[in-house]
């Protein structure tokens, strides 16, 4: 296989999910929350607890930056800081009570976007689509080493 062709199709696929990603998001209410925050918010979602280097590296904010947000959603009630028991110097953060419901609702909605997306596909389709995610996952979304 062409390696320089997969790399193309990489560099599609991954556009074609910030599309959809958008797709699925922009109509739902951020409230007071901005598109930066609501990044960080999703991301601590998926990969709770984190430290604010994790969302820096991640979201691609200077310390400075990723600081200055967490402190707005941290004052806005929605995550939490935590001692690490490992390490007392480090803090991990995670979603408060009311930022778990916050993303729990922009989870509902993009579900329901996803539903639509493949409502009348077979389960033998969702079944391919499923593999093919584990496959993405396991390769081409892992971290590298």
């Amino acid at each position: 296989m062409d390696k320089r062709a997969l790399f193309g199709q990489a560099v599609a696929f991954i556009t074609a999910v910030h599309q959809t990603t958008f797709e699925m998001t922009k109509d739902f209410s951020l409230g007071d929350v901005t598109p930066v925050q609501y990044g960080i918010l999703e991301y601590i979602a998926v990969s709770q607890p984190v430290t604010l280097s994790d969302i820096s590296d991640c979201k691609h904010l200077s310390m400075p930056n990723a600081s200055r947000e967490l402190k707005k959603l941290t004052d806005k009630g929605l995550c939490e800081k935590l001692g690490a028991p490992e390490d007392g110097r480090k803090q991990h953060i995670r979603l408060s009570r009311e930022g778990q419901a916050f993303m729990d609702a922009a989870f509902a909605h993009m579900e329901a976007r996803f539903n639509r997306q493949l409502a009348g596909a077979s389960d033998e389709r969702l079944a391919r689509l499923s593999e093919a995610m584990a496959v993405l996952q396991e390769t081409l979304f892992r971290e590298e080493r």
